[in-house]
Parts: C-alpha cells; structure tokens; sequence
C-alpha cells in the first residue's frame, strides 16, 4: 500500500509510527485559531503570511500556519506531568519567498511539562531518527543558547551590539562579530568567534566548551546519540540561534542530502509557554515535509508505468481483465495517448489481446 503513496505521505506515516512506538499520543486540532494568537506571537513563526477570514460572530479567525502555538495553547498546565504529543497536520502560509500561500503537510511532535535531561535526549534522539527515515544522508545540527547567552551577558555588549552580534553568529560573519565586539575583552571576543566557527562532530567537540549545565546537558545529548549510533550524523553548530523571545536551551535544524534548505526545526521553547501563561517546560520539532517534492522529482521517473490503448469497439470485460493483469505497477487506459504523459511502456488492446507498440517518449 505504502507503494502507491506519495514520498510525503509515506514518511509521515513512518514518522507517526516512529513517534507512537515511544508513547507519543495523536494530537488532533482545528484548522483555524483566533488571529490574535499568531499576531502577537508572529515573530515565532516561519512565514510571515496568515491567511484570515471572518466567523459568523464578528471573531477573526485565522488558518493554522504553525502547529506548535496550537498545541501549546490548549496543553493542560502545570510543571506537574508531561505530556508527550505528535501530529500529521496541513498548514496555510507562504512557501517561500516571491511565492503564494500553500497547504503544506506537516509532522512532528512537542514534549510538554515536567521535562529533564532525558526528555531533552529523547527529542534529540527522535529528530535524528526521524531524518534517518527520510534517507541514510542526513545531519543534524545542534547550538545551545546556555552556551552562547552567559557570553554574551558577560561581554556588556548593550541590546543592539547584542543583537548585531548575535546575527553574525547567524551568517558566520567573523569581521562585523569582531568589528561590533570591538569594546569588549579580547579573550570574550576569541571565546565568541570560536563558537561561530564550531561546525565538528559533537562528540569531539562538546568537551571543549564551558563548563556548565549547557555542556552537560550536550554530552548527555551525544552519548544518547553515540549509544543510537547516531552520533556521526550530528554536529555543533552555533550559527543556529532561533528567536531567543520563545527560545531556550537546546535547539537544532535537520537536513537531507539533495534538499537546500532544512527540513527538520526544532528546540526548547519555554519562554513561549511563559507569553502563553503556561507553568511548563516545552521541546519539540517540526518536519516540513513540502521539501520532500524535491527528492519526488529526482526519483521520479514516469507518471505511469503502462499506458493501455483501446478501441470503442474493445469488449468491457476483456479490457477489465487486462487490465487487473497490468495494474500491478500501474496501468493507465486510455483511447489516445495523453500529451507530455511519460510512461515506462505503451500496450494496445485489439481483437481480445495485449500488444506492445513502439513508444518514442
């Protein structure tokens, strides 16, 4: 059956699988939401563009363009128990930029509640095997803001310095870092380009950082990781800040070979429960799995694989049992061959039988 699905479709179904097998429950939602929740919270979303409209009672309601805020909103409160949900749900924004809005599938969980070190690992550990099942040549890439935040602090820097100086962490831009971190001290400063710099496997790298909970908490991350035998698929990279208003913590990207952009975001977002009112603790992750298209079209091959030409003349009941003989790999009847169709093999139907023809597709 998993055949004839789309590769998005196929990989959502193994995810959801994957994210039941460790307790993950199936969270159901709305397609819409009040505006006013992505209004004030726009920054945390990927795409600007929400598309609106209004209800029969005068509200502005809003299609869901992210998964996350919705969850999180109707999540029950308290520090007190956990919650661990996933979902395979459509959202409504912007595919990129220049283009229109899109319905875009996508997959992911979020982890709610009481949550340590393990769950921080479990989640980790989940990102990279959700990669894994998409294809073998994947990477994830993990930052810490426990690491790059007490630097920062202990720079004095100032808001905008700050914020210039975390945008060159983003675009590894080494002379503007040094260039806006110029009053700071020096050994502050080489500690920060060194951190922009960092791009390794995580196991030889994260010994080497400050010493903290940070630290420990990523080489609690990347002994998980080693244990999965997936600690190769793994690297440290800190131009991976997030939005430091919804973001804390660990947060990661994830990527397949064949694919330019990410398909896989991710990271602990306690300060979002915070401007939600929520007295939990929450880390999750989102598969996009519209990138997918790009790994259909280079595995694509044929729009069918046969094409079953027919007469009006052709007995119903001996076409219809040539037809189930064909339909295995797919079989397409058809009284003249379709425009721009690309097909493996092109049959005729005539006088009872099945011939091939030459096909110059």
């Amino acid at each position: 059956m998993t055949e004839l699905m789309k590769l998005e479709e196929q990989v959502s179904f193994s995810l959801r699988a994957l994210y039941h097998r460790y307790g993950y429950a199936q969270f159901k939602m709305s397609k819409f939401e009040p505006y006013s929740l992505y209004l004030q919270n726009k920054e945390f979303l990927v795409s600007e563009g929400v598309i609106t409209f209004t209800d029969t009672d005068g509200a502005l309601l809003a299609l869901k363009p992210d998964v996350t805020l919705s969850i999180v909103k109707n999540c029950r409160d308290g520090h007190d128990s956990l919650q661990k949900v996933c979902y395979s749900e459509n959202v409504y924004r912007i595919a990129g930029p220049g283009k229109g809005f899109r319905e875009i599938m996508q997959t992911g969980l979020e982890c709610l509640g009481d949550i340590g070190i393990y769950e921080l690992g479990e989640v980790l550990l989940l990102a990279a095997r959700s990669l894994q099942c998409i294809s073998p040549s994947f990477l994830l890439t993990v930052s810490h803001l426990g690491i790059i935040e007490p630097l920062l602090q202990e720079m004095q820097l100032g808001d905008e310095a700050s914020q210039t100086a975390l945008q060159c962490l983003r675009e590894k831009n080494e002379a503007s870092l040094r260039d806006c971190c110029s009053g700071a001290p020096a050994e502050l400063v080489e500690q920060l380009a060194s951190l922009m710099m960092q791009n390794s496997c995580i196991l030889q790298a994260v010994n080497a950082l400050p010493p903290g909970k940070a630290r420990s908490e990523l080489q609690t991350v990347a002994a998980l990781l080693e244990q999965a035998g997936l600690a190769d698929h793994v690297r440290l990279d800190f131009s991976i800040i997030g939005d430091r208003n919804y973001y804390n913590g660990i947060v990661f990207r994830g990527y397949i070979e064949g694919i330019p952009s990410e398909v896989l975001s991710g990271g602990q977002y306690d300060r979002l429960l915070i401007r939600l009112n929520k007295h939990a603790k929450g880390v999750g992750f989102a598969v996009y799995l519209d990138q997918l298209e790009l790994l259909e079209d280079r595995k694509k091959t044929y729009d069918v694989d046969t094409v079953l030409i027919y007469s009006d003349e052709a007995d119903p009941l001996a076409l219809s049992a040539a037809a189930d003989q064909l339909a295995e790999n797919g079989v397409l009847l058809t009284k003249s061959m379709p425009p721009r169709l690309t097909c493996r093999r092109v049959m005729r139907f005539q006088n009872g039988r099945v011939t091939e023809i030459e096909y110059h597709g």
